[in-house]
Parts: C-alpha cells; structure tokens; sequence
C-alpha cells in the first residue's frame, strides 16, 4: 500500500511485445495506490482486504502472447470499476444523489461503487460528499473504463471479433463474506461468465480443462458469476466474448499480511502458461 502524495496515473496498461490479437485483459482491483483524499477511518491492514493484490503481477505473460493487460492503480475500496455508477448506497452521502440510483447486490454487502464496508467493518465515520464521490469517478472510475473501452473497441474493428479476460482473486472465506451457507469448499479457480451470457463456452472449457490439467481445483459461476465488466462487454452473438478468472488468494499470499506466498512462482508459471494457451485459441478463431 502507497499513499499517494499528488495526482497519479488511473492505470498502467501494458500492450503486446508483437503480433497483437484481440485478446483484451483487465484487472480492476489490483490497485494499490491510495489516494490522499481518501478519507476512511479503517486500518491499512484492513483496507486492503479490498484488493486483488499481485493478480496483475500473477498474470504479466499477457503481453508478451500477444494480449494486452490493463491494472487498476487505484483501490477498488476507493472507488470499484467493476460497478455501474448507478450502483451506490445513498445512504453514505451527504445530500441527494444528482442521477439515477440503482444499488445492486454488491451494495447490500457493502461492496457498492463505494464501499460501505471492509472485512464487515464501516470504511467511514463521516458521510461523503456527492462532490467527492463525483471527483472519485471523474478521475478514475470513468479513465479506466475509457481506456479498457478503447482497446475492446479497436481489436474489435481489427479482427472482428474480440475475447476478454477480466481477472480478480478472491478471498479464501469468500462463501462466508457473500453470506452463503454451504460446507463445500471454495475452487482454486472460479470461472465466471453470467451463466452462459458472456462467452463462448469453447473458450470457458478451454481453460478449464488447461487448470484441472495443472491439478487445480475449478468452479464455474460459484460463487462469482461476473458483475458490471463482462455484463457489459460479453456479447457472444457479436463475437464480443468476455469472461471473469477468479483465483483463490491461499494459492499465493497470505491474506493477514499481504505477502508472497511459496506457491506465488509455480502459479504464475501457470497462468503465464495459461495466458499462451489462451492466445492459440484466439488464433484458432481468426484462422
């Protein structure tokens, strides 16, 4: 975690060594630079529960197979790209808010376009300014999905067609903080693509089938169907294919203190394998 101490760039976005395809990644929560306005009362410890931290790291062999990768700078505890901006507890500001309010799922837990919670505990003790919630997404909310835009819509007039990996880790009590009751274990990896909406499944199976074969354990939809992101761009019909790789954070850090776990190298050996195995599909699908 780093407290910014001027204006800093939204987003770092990494395009292809050579011969570029329409392969467009993203992940929207691996920032870990906090804007000094931020204002929560909570601990950095806890603050940072919030973040995809390394995901963007994990996954750096993107460019290099011909994709691009765009990360997050920023906290999604901050301001979260991966909501609509009508998704917003009103409750947390300080006069009306100016447009539409739509609050999804996400803001009932507390995880909303602004954060009303982390690790169940209140982000603040003051209410926010509409001015300020405006500031927060005129600044980094709207740029990151500018520039995630730009890119889907440029390989798209490339090649025709455009498949897009939105990538995330999740925690290991996920079940326990989406307040789902079960006894089964949380997957390694969770595959999310709306229940079929988002992608086509040749390319869900692909990958899949590439992770079991790795000895990972793999789930699709659960508990993480995809939110704002892949809802947005995933239009197989058009040949616009968008899916969520949920990765299990035990597999690579420790979750109390932010560090580098033992199994950090062989899983981005994986995945950077993974990310090449991804690129022959995508080639497959031009041929």
């Amino acid at each position: 975690m780093k407290v910014a101490d001027s204006d800093f760039d939204p987003y770092l976005l990494s395009l292809p060594a050579d011969n570029a395809l329409p392969l467009v990644c993203d992940s929207p929560h691996s920032g870990v630079t906090y804007p000094r306005d931020f204002g929560s009362c909570l601990p950095a410890a806890i603050l940072r529960s919030g973040e995809d931290t390394y995901v963007e790291e994990l996954w750096r062999a993107i460019p290099a197979a011909g994709g691009c990768l765009l990360a997050a700078s920023f906290p999604r505890t901050y301001i979260d790209p991966n909501r609509e901006i009508s998704d917003i507890d009103a409750s947390m500001l300080d006069a009306p808010w100016p447009a539409e309010v739509r609050p999804s799922e996400k803001t009932r837990l507390g995880s909303g376009l602004i954060w009303r919670l982390a690790r169940k505990q209140a982000m603040y003790d003051r209410k926010l300014p509409v001015a300020e919630v405006e500031n927060r997404i005129r600044r980094f909310h709207q740029p990151y999905h500018a520039a995630l835009s730009l890119q889907i819509e440029a390989a798209y007039a490339k090649f025709g067609g455009v498949w897009h990996l939105n990538l995330h880790s999740m925690p290991a009590n996920s079940y326990e903080l989406l307040e789902i009751k079960t006894d089964k274990p949380l997957a390694d990896f969770v595959l999310g693509d709306h229940d079929g909406r988002t992608c086509d499944p040749a390319l869900v199976k692909t990958i899949e089938t590439f992770l079991i074969g790795r000895g990972y354990s793999v789930a699709r939809n659960d508990p993480f169907k995809g939110v704002a992101l892949i809802a947005r761009i995933g239009r197989p019909a058009e040949n616009r294919h968008s899916l969520q790789i949920e990765v299990n954070r035990k597999l690579y850090m420790d979750e109390n203190t932010y560090e580098k776990s033992q199994g950090f190298g062989d899983l981005q050996q994986s995945l950077s394998l993974l990310s090449a195995h991804v690129a022959e599909f995508v080639k497959a699908q031009l041929a």
